[in-house]
């Protein structure tokens, strides 16, 4: 219970920083806010719920997408 809560506010802090990275000029943050979700899915994942660990993989998603149409990977 207490790893999938804290798994959920990780998540949670990590969508508000991922849509601040959503204004322009500002994309190149979502390289440093995309671990920051990663160890939430670490932690999400030893959970036996999966609320955390969905939240974390749809920030992750929405960061990577942010970083492509951005053109910050390639």
């Amino acid at each position: 219970m207490m790893r999938n809560l804290l798994s959920l506010i990780i998540g949670g802090i990590s969508l508000l920083l991922v849509v601040i990275a959503f204004f322009p000029l500002l994309g190149w943050a979502n390289w440093f806010i995309i671990p920051l979700p990663v160890i939430g899915l670490a932690i999400g994942v030893t959970a036996p719920q999966t609320s955390g660990r969905d939240l974390n993989i749809v920030v992750i998603v929405v960061g990577v997408m942010r970083l492509l149409l951005g053109g910050g990977i390639f």
